[in-house]
This record gives C-alpha cells, structure tokens and sequence, in this order.
C-alpha cells in the first residue's frame, strides 16, 4: 500500500525518471557485483525475472527515492547542536569499558550445602581477597588454592569478555573494576569466586573535527526515516484504503 501511495504522489508531482538514469543505475549494480551483461541476464533469470522486467523495478525504485527526497528532504534539518550533542553522548559510551580481560579463584561448595558449608568456603574466599589486596600475586593464590581445576595451573585465567557474554550479576561487578583490582567474595552456582580483572579495553574515540560529517550523515538518515514514516501517514490519511481479507 504504501508504494503504491508512493508511486502516486510522484505521478501527482510529475516526477520522471529516464532511461539513461535506469540504465546507469543497472550498470552500477554490475560494477559492484562484477558480472557482464550476459552474465547479469543469466543471474536475473536464476530469480526468475528479466532484464526488461528489472528495468521496470529499477524505475520504480529511483522513482520512489525521487519522491521521497523531493517530499521529504526539506524537512530533513539536522543541526549543529544536535551533531555536537551526539559526539558528546558517544563519546561517553566510548570511555565506558567494553571488555575484561579475568582472573578468578574459586572456592567450591559441596551439592548440598548448609549453613556451615556456605559460611566456611565465603570466609575461605573472602581471606583469599584480603591477601591479594595486602599485595600477595594472584596468580600464585590461585594455583596454590582454588578448586577450579580447568584454570588454576593458568593462575585462574577466564580471558576476555564483553558486555552481554556473562551472567548480569557478574557483568555488573566485573565492568566496574579498575584494571588489577579483586573484588568479592562472589557467590555463583558452584561457589564462591574471587575476581581480578587484569586488563580492561574501551572504544576508542576520534577528535570531533574528524567524527562531525559522519555523525551528521548518520542523523540526516535517522531523521529522513522518521520523517518518511509521517509522510506515509499523511498520505494514507488523504487516501482511501480498502483491505480485502
């Protein structure tokens, strides 16, 4: 429906789209796909079209695009205050951690754990901590004392994790850790944890001179779009439109 309400408002402003920029258009998408005029006629009829029959959905598609930037563009104002703002906002998620490089140490609880079980292994885990803040190497702490057997010969190494690749309890924890920083005692379902995140990496960021002309491409693109959706709105308002089920 909308096409069609496109395509019609393009007639009504007397819109034209010629052979020469059909064909140009269809010699692009060669180009790009590397492909010779026999061969493209042979990919077309592999999908079961044509090359007169692309030729037809091509005008339609430079016709629609036509319409829409005659109809739409002029709203279409993105300033530089708005440009300025959204390297701001950007620039902040930038400085934010994106990944953890970890250590652990992990201090297990037997399967069916009771009180006692759970106080012994959080003290156990929580003297471990205390020693690594006094300044005793982890790694060593965690070959000579945690019950992960997968990681300790490695010093409990987890490796790198980014945001959204651990538990939510754990992610909240372990992204906002200094680099060389322990933190827990950390319960998890088979015991305590002792956490160091060792490294840590952010996105990196460019001068604003260098990010204004892409950031403002991006926002000319968002708000073309929201503005094409409330052009196809007043278009469907204006028209009467009958859905047969």
């Amino acid at each position: 429906v909308d096409e069609e309400l496109v395509l019609e408002a393009a007639r009504e402003a007397k819109l034209e789209v010629t052979d020469a920029e059909v064909e140009r258009a269809i010699t692009e998408v060669r180009k790009q796909n590397k492909l010779s005029e026999e061969q493209f006629a042979e990919a077309l009829k592999m999908q079961g079209s044509s090359p007169d029959k692309y030729r037809k959905e091509v005008r339609v598609q430079l016709l629609r695009l036509r319409a829409v930037n005659m109809m739409v563009g002029p709203r279409v104002q993105v300033t530089d205050k708005q440009v300025k703002e959204q390297y701001d906002r950007l620039l902040g998620e930038a400085s934010a951690t994106a990944e953890v490089n970890v250590r652990h140490i992990l201090i297990r609880l037997p399967e069916n754990p009771d009180a006692q079980d759970i106080a012994d292994a959080q003290r156990r885990a929580g003297e471990l901590i205390a020693r690594a803040r006094a300044g005793e190497n982890f790694v060593t702490l965690a070959k000579n004392n945690s019950e992960d057997l997968q990681t300790k010969e490695d010093g409990g190494a987890l490796g790198w994790f980014k945001r959204g690749e651990l538990p939510s309890e754990w992610e909240d924890i372990l992204f906002a850790m200094s680099e060389n920083e322990v933190r827990g005692p950390v319960r998890g379902p088979t015991g305590f944890h002792a956490f160091q995140v060792t490294k840590t990496k952010t996105h990196g960021s460019r001068p604003f001179k260098e990010a204004q002309a892409q950031i403002r491409r991006q926002l000319e693109l968002e708000a073309r779009e929201k503005y094409t959706h409330t052009w196809l709105e007043e278009l469907r308002k204006k028209a009467h439109v009958e859905i047969k089920l």
